[in-house]
């Protein structure tokens, strides 16, 4: 692996992989799936930087410019997943194929479910501190704000999960201002009435959605808007998998499976 601006880069040309991490705001996550994939096709991991949902759709599309030859496969997990789709939506060419891994929900009310989700897999004072958190952040800044922000972060670890390998994720840090205002972003995009239909509805590539059956964001969140939207798209439930499916110990092998068979189709 090297660093090229804000691109690590693994295995050898042509790159025609693109790993996108989610949060927004977590850097370097995806490491673990480059890896693994560099082995078989040269990938690339872009470090998202931008504090809004624009930007962060820009800066993804120059990250990959310099590299597209022939059009990428972007794998995109949770937050990652829905900005692939809005790459691909806004700029023909560029993707060739996307893989959702674990994507973000496209209404309120779902959205609204994951967080129940996830309170209610957690112990009573992990909700708590949760709570505390969430209302001190409000006014902290700085250093201070960082610091909670990554509690916060590693305390929904546990909920996400079904039976990992390891607890490490490879963040390389937590961003929580590009995680409030990218997300407020996309908040108003979704709750604005046929907005999403109207970004994604022009994809005329294959999506593959790779999902974990124990992952809190419920595919009632995605499946119809998706199947609706993008008529190329196609659906894997993983059993016994939460939210990250490469560090699922009864999941892992599956979703390479899947994601080799993907991209060389």
């Amino acid at each position: 692996m090297r660093l090229e601006n804000t691109v690590r880069i693994y295995g050898d040309e042509p790159f025609r992989v693109a790993a996108l991490h989610g949060g927004p705001g977590a850097p370097g996550y995806m490491a673990p799936v480059a890896r693994e994939l560099s082995c078989h096709v040269g990938v690339l991991e872009p470090l998202q930087t931008a504090d809004s949902l624009d930007g962060q759709i820009d800066e993804l599309r120059a990250q990959l410019s310099p590299y597209d030859k022939e059009g990428f496969t972007l794998i995109g997990s949770s937050w990652g997943a829905v900005l692939a789709i809005f790459l691909a939506g806004r700029y023909k060419g560029i993707a060739e194929k996307l893989i959702l891994v674990g994507s973000a929900v496209f209404d309120e009310y779902h959205s609204s479910l994951v967080k129940e989700n996830r309170l209610n897999r957690l112990a009573i004072d992990d909700r708590r501190r949760i709570e505390v958190l969430a209302s001190r952040m409000k006014g902290a800044a700085g250093k201070e704000r960082d610091a909670m922000f990554k509690e916060w972060a590693d305390l929904h670890f546990e909920p996400d999960v079904y039976d990992p390998l390891t607890r490490d994720l490879e963040v390389i840090e937590t961003q929580p201002l590009v995680n409030e205002r990218v997300w407020n972003d996309f908040k108003i995009l979704r709750d604005e009435p046929g907005r999403l239909q109207r970004e994604f509805s022009g994809i005329d590539i294959p999506v593959v959605v790779i999902h974990g059956d124990y992952d809190p964001h419920p595919i009632d969140g995605i499946r119809p808007y998706l199947s609706q939207w993008i008529p190329q798209t196609s659906f894997h439930i993983l059993a016994n998998c939460g939210h990250y499916p490469w560090i699922e110990k009864h999941a892992r092998d599956e979703f390479f499976r899947i994601l080799r068979t993907a991209i060389s189709v």
